[in-house]
């Protein structure tokens, strides 16, 4: 016999109501005996890194957290606990990450390492790409992308050996490029090397989630910061390149980067807590869509609009050069 319409909608709310039940279930299943687990997270002296180490550390687990310098190392242990351990870690010298490596090896044993969190990342140099140089794109890519994959390889067997977690910090830029320089591509490169190591690792009970958050409030997007940036870069361009692009297209440049800080989330236990979720659920998700630009503009429509609509958004929405067709 057939159904009703009405009869027909009603199953289908009541088929998602129970989809939406058991995933909810899923979501809040935790991994047992946390206070034994070690989690190493890179980039700690601030942002993302600072909090999560704290949030960790209150939940009762043990938190190596790698600083860049002294200073950051100290007061992350002024506001934690007696189990939190700190450790200096350049993500650029080899010798830094080995020396880290063996730190942490001394510290979880035959237990293996839970937790490996790669977050450290800088965004400076950004801008356009003809105002750059080789070396503005390597500074960058040398933390952000090569950083991550040297760390990951040194921690691999200790991660394996827990069949524990990798959670790598990315972006919505490295699913939508935005403006030049090795921020994005960096990000796109996350997004590329996680792909493939969660499905080689998938063999060992490793699971590997990746944090796509939007903007937030942190020392990578200060809008100070990344105006003078521009303004540096500006002066090191040709006499041709800053008659092309005119001072009113820097003045302009700078005063979007000046207003970054408010449309930025100051709240960054949004990106946190996706984190968390990642090293402690017992089904953790492939992908952590942080924020709500992150959630409704930038990944789920924006990055899979045809090319040429995305293309005229931002067209649309850039300021032009002074030469511009």
């Amino acid at each position: 016999m057939c159904l009703e319409p009405w009869a027909m909608w009603l199953y289908l709310v009541a088929l998602v109501g129970l989809w939406k039940l058991l995933r909810l279930f899923r979501e809040r299943q935790v991994v047992s005996h946390l206070q034994d687990k070690y989690v190493f997270i890179t980039g700690c002296d601030s942002g993302f890194g600072n909090l999560l180490a704290r949030q960790l550390d209150r939940r009762g687990m043990r938190v190596l957290a790698a600083c860049l310098m002294e200073e950051g190392a100290e007061q992350l242990r002024s506001k934690t606990s007696d189990r939190l351990e700190t450790v200096i870690l350049d993500v650029t010298k080899t010798e830094s990450i080995v020396s880290a490596t063996q730190w942490v090896k001394e510290r979880v044993g035959n237990r293996g390492l839970w937790g490996l969190v790669n977050n450290a990342g800088i965004a400076i140099p950004s801008g356009p790409n003809e105002w750059m140089n080789k070396q503005d794109f390597a500074r960058v890519l040398d933390v952000n992308l090569l950083g991550v994959i040297e760390v990951t390889l040194n921690m691999l067997p200790l991660v394996r050996k827990a069949r524990g977690r990798v959670v790598n910090v990315s972006s919505v830029v490295g699913r939508v490029s935005f403006f030049g320089g090795g921020y994005c591509i960096s990000k796109y490169g996350v997004e590329a090397f996680s792909d493939s190591l969660r499905r080689e690792l998938s063999y060992f009970g490793v699971k590997v989630a990746i944090i796509e958050p939007g903007f937030f409030l942190t020392h990578v997007t200060s809008g100070v910061r990344l105006s003078s940036n521009i303004q540096t870069l500006w002066d090191q361009t040709s006499p041709e390149i800053r008659e092309i692009y005119g001072e009113k297209y820097l003045a302009s440049y700078q005063k979007s980067l000046n207003g970054l800080d408010q449309r930025c989330n100051s709240d960054l236990s949004v990106v946190t807590d996706c984190m968390e979720h990642a090293l402690t659920s017992c089904h953790p998700h492939t992908r952590y869509s942080a924020g709500w630009d992150a959630k409704l503009f930038y990944l789920p429509t924006l990055s899979y609009m045809p090319t040429f609509i995305a293309d005229a958004i931002v067209y649309w929405t850039s300021q032009k050069p002074e030469k511009a067709l």
